[in-house]
């Protein structure tokens, strides 16, 4: 609500997108490490953020109805990738609503932070915790295992 339905940015002006985007500009897929708004001059770099649910659904977790709902534009973001394209899945709600995007069965690929997984269309996904305060604050996810999550698809797009 004070974040991307505010400033029309996904993970701006959140805990997560904190941790997001230094480590988008650590790792070259932003020209500035935060995002305060769309007047900020943070450009995107071999990158987009998109969300497996576009509404801000009842104590900020998607419900699985939601996923469902919203998860034609999803396939349509996923259609228009080019082959090659590295999809990083912030959690496993993303995961799942990108292996249903695809037409996967769910235990095709099994979610585990730093999983790579071929995906049709020459496709990579990798998967991360999500960067919530949540599991940030448990240690669940640092600040290192996330960069390497996003040096590693770095490291794929380049070649």
């Amino acid at each position: 609500m004070h974040g991307a339905n505010r400033t029309g940015r996904p993970f701006t002006g959140d805990h997560a997108g904190i941790l997001l985007y230094r480590t988008l500009h650590d790792t070259g897929f932003a020209t500035r490490a935060a995002s305060t708004g769309p007047g900020d001059g943070l450009r995107l770099l071999d990158c987009r953020i998109s969300n497996a649910v576009k509404c801000l659904p009842p104590g900020n977790k998607p419900e699985p109805d939601e996923v469902i709902r919203c998860n034609r534009y999803l396939v349509r973001e996923i259609d228009a990738l080019l082959p090659g394209a590295v999809i990083v899945a912030l959690g496993r709600v993303a995961h799942g609503a990108i292996l249903k995007a695809l037409s996967l069965k769910p235990g095709t690929c099994r979610f585990a932070h730093g999983a790579e997984y071929r995906l049709p269309g020459g496709r990579m996904l990798l998967d991360s915790y999500h960067c919530s305060r949540l599991n940030t604050n448990t240690g669940r996810l640092t600040p290192a295992m996330f960069r390497r999550v996003f040096a590693r698809a770095r490291h794929l797009i380049a070649g």
